[in-house]
């Protein structure tokens, strides 16, 4: 019971030497080389954002996709993706592996303990004995000796007394790369959702267009037969018959576009969401709201842009570069390491665990660099630059966001103005069309004006869906940027594995 005790003061004596130094340098966050605040912040809010604030005065982090996309089409859509998508599974499997691998690293702190036990049997020739022993050789023959030693052990091998902080830095490298993984998830998750709202809109959008191919088309159609009616009574020429025959023709390829256009556009939704989508959940040919929110408060200051989880997992990734410099110098240090073992050693099986046979050992080894031809130094050296590279990207990581942010604040400052100019340009286009046709079949305008103010009303109607489409990502495109699309549970998972550290 004593050697037991002994034991354990020993563990306790070795586990509070592996905790003396620490080599890595003191973090520090580096400063994000952006501005305060977004240009024209103050724009940013549109004139409903009173009407808005109770729900928009949140963070866009902690607004979870399913309170910001009301559409339950949308919605099931979405949880499609999340089930179904490759990217995000494989972000889901990284985070995995590194959780391992970060539990590799963490059981290097402590000592591998292993329980064996063994037989070594030897036989040795009668002369060859009396040889060693130095008696006379009295007979001859191929008789011999034969011996065991049983023995039976607790103890570890190898294991390293953690002075200057080599395997504790490994460790907490390890960790702040998994933490990494998990907000590289949450990141992945991030664009999946605003990919599929956006591509879920497009498709909305061209099946819209279609619409207004079609109607076109038929408008076409219809010209056509009347003018192609009125050169058989005479009062139109062939010259008017071609011209409209011009206008269909072009009006079908325009159908025909956009019916292969808006196929391409569900590909690319059921692409990104990973399975086909149920035509239950597919869009129809509107583009209605699909968010809760239309505006953001004013004044939100850049600072947030810290709380986007590909700019936590760089910073994580900085943190592992850390203590990577760490380990690379503890390597500069001496390196001593214990082997120690305690159990029973007998000739016979049956005395093993007596008393008498009890065994005991106790290796400790230290090993001193003193010629390495460079290689901790290069190393060392290595890990420095390597931080340097990660700062790099961290902050080029967070200039990428403030302009993403920047660019959809931009955007939202005037896609009000935009739409009412265009809802203005599409009303006044298709007067001027209904009232040139009327002249044509007065016969006070040519047929041409009246395919010229078609042609016309048809581009706009097609800026306008472009328009009412720009508003609708510009919103989720923010909405992303400022770190939402995460659910609460995600982030309440999150949360807790970060307290792990």
């Amino acid at each position: 019971m004593k050697r037991v005790v002994h034991w354990m003061l020993a563990g306790a004596a070795v586990t509070a030497l592996s905790a003396c130094i620490d080599l890595s340098p003191s973090y520090q966050r580096p400063a994000a080389p952006v501005a305060a605040s977004w240009p024209d912040a103050s724009s940013g809010a549109s004139s409903g954002a009173a009407a808005n604030a109770p729900t928009s005065a949140a963070l866009a982090a902690d607004i979870g996709w399913r309170s910001f996309f009301v559409d339950p089409r949308l919605q099931r859509t979405i949880a499609l993706a999340l089930s179904n998508n490759r990217d995000l599974r494989i972000a889901i499997l990284d985070i995995e592996k590194e959780r391992a691998e970060y539990r590799i690293e963490r059981a290097s702190l402590f000592p591998e303990i292993d329980l064996g036990g063994s037989d070594e049997a030897e036989r040795t020739p009668t002369s060859v004995r009396r040889a060693e022993s130095g008696e006379s050789a009295t007979t001859s023959g191929a008789s011999g000796e034969t011996t065991h030693v049983y023995s039976a052990n607790l103890g570890f091998t190898s294991y390293e007394i953690d002075l200057f902080g080599r395997v504790r830095n490994l460790s907490k490298a390890a960790l702040e790369t998994y933490l990494s993984s998990i907000e590289t998830r949450r990141s992945t998750q991030i664009s999946l959702v605003s990919d599929v709202a956006s591509d879920w809109l497009t498709l909305a959008s061209d099946k819209r267009l279609l619409v207004i191919a079609q109607e076109t088309q038929a408008s076409q159609q219809r010209t056509f037969d009347l003018v192609d009616r009125e050169h058989t009574l005479g009062a139109a020429s062939a010259l008017d018959v071609e011209q409209a025959q011009a206008s269909l023709q072009s009006a079908r390829n325009s159908t025909a576009q956009a019916q292969t256009t808006a196929e391409q556009a569900r590909n690319a939704l059921e692409l990104v969401v990973g399975t086909r989508v149920p035509d239950a959940d597919l869009p129809d040919a509107q583009v209605d709201p699909v968010a809760s929110i239309t505006s953001i408060p004013a004044g939100i200051p850049s600072a947030v842009l810290q709380r986007r989880p590909d700019v936590l997992a760089a910073e994580h990734t900085l943190k592992a570069d850390n203590a990577d410099i760490g380990a690379a110098r503890a390597n500069f240090f001496p390196t001593i390491s214990l082997t120690a073992a305690l159990g029973f050693e007998s000739p016979a099986l049956a005395q093993l665990f007596t008393g008498g046979n009890r065994a005991w050992s106790f290796e400790p080894s230290a090993v001193i660099p003193i010629f390495d031809a460079g290689q901790n130094r290069a190393t060392l050296d290595a890990a420095k630059v390597t931080f340097k590279i990660d700062v790099a990207t961290y902050e080029k990581t967070i200039q990428t966001a403030f302009e993403e942010v920047a660019n959809a604040l931009a955007t939202r400052k005037t896609i009000d103005e935009q739409l009412d100019a265009q809802t203005r340009t599409v009303k006044a286009d298709q007067h001027a069309y209904d009232l040139t046709m009327q002249l044509y079949q007065q016969g006070s305008d040519s047929l041409i004006d009246a395919l010229t103010e078609q042609r016309l009303l048809y581009t706009a109607q097609q800026s306008l869906v472009a328009t009412q489409l720009s508003a609708q990502t510009s919103l989720i495109t923010l909405y992303a940027a400022l770190g939402g699309g995460v659910d609460a549970e995600s982030a309440a998972a999150a949360s807790g594995a970060s307290a792990t550290r």
